[in-house]
């Protein structure tokens, strides 16, 4: 693969902000083929998402050739995604290959995204932020809009446990005889950072620890028929569909 990518590896042109690849179709495949190899065990191989986050609405997000480099280049520290080594021409090829599988969601929804709003208010803004409000314990929505498709959306409600983001998994931790549920935030050999369910952000040495317990499930509850039906769930839809930038929404 590397024979291939210095084939159409132009030196001068690396050092550019601007992606020089951009549309070279020949470096876009081999960029599919190098985030095949590197990438897709955390991202998937359509880059959808696993253990990582959907890459594919990166660029309705807002995201540039520029900030997506800068990422695979320094990884993500708090996360699983570390910082890369590989040449300059590589990093640009996958970033070609992202930006040309790039989509923008379309939340299609009957309801209303004032009652959605209000939904919204009373079971999802203590964990879960918009802009300046809300909780913390949840992923920021304030973009949900741009970044997440609606099939993405009613899994997150109905089966929170799916698919839980990266930087959200759950833990159970026994400290001096307190059992501590919450989502780790930090973690190394030797202390861990959790945010617990009651707003609480500890910092622990994993050796005063009674038990450390990982957890698959996610903290979210499971918005089922019975407690948010078909009708309330096109509403609280709606109501995301208007999140697209910071401070807008439905009022």
């Amino acid at each position: 693969m590397s024979l291939l990518v210095c084939a159409w590896a132009a030196p001068s042109a690396l050092a550019q902000q601007l992606n020089p690849f951009e549309g070279d179709a020949s470096a876009v495949t081999a960029g599919g083929a190098l985030f095949a190899g590197r990438c897709a065990d955390c991202h998937g191989a359509d880059a959808k998402g696993s253990r990582g986050p959907d890459l594919t609405p990166r660029w309705a997000a807002g995201a540039t050739a520029e900030s997506t480099f800068a990422t695979i280049r320094r990884g993500v520290p708090g996360s699983i995604m570390p910082p890369s080594a590989a040449p300059d021409h590589e990093l640009w090829a996958i970033v070609a290959w992202l930006r040309s599988i790039s989509i923008t969601p379309r939340l299609v929804s009957s309801g209303d995204p004032a009652r959605g709003r209000a939904l919204f208010a009373a079971q999802c803004q203590q964990c879960h932020r918009v802009a300046a409000q809300g909780g913390s314990l949840g992923p920021d929505l304030t973009q949900i809009g741009l970044t997440r498709s609606r099939e993405a959306l009613v899994t997150a409600l109905r089966d929170p446990s799916a698919s839980v983001a990266a930087g959200f998994h759950t833990v159970e931790l026994v400290n001096r005889g307190e059992r501590i549920e919450g989502v780790i935030k930090s973690e190394d050999a030797f202390s861990i950072q959790v945010l617990t369910v009651d707003g609480r952000l500890l910092g622990l040495r994993k050796a005063a620890l009674a038990t450390i317990a990982p957890r698959s499930e996610s903290l979210m509850p499971v918005f089922s028929t019975d407690k948010l039906g078909d009708s309330e769930l096109e509403d609280l839809l709606a109501y995301l569909g208007t999140l697209r930038e910071p401070g807008t929404g439905a009022k």
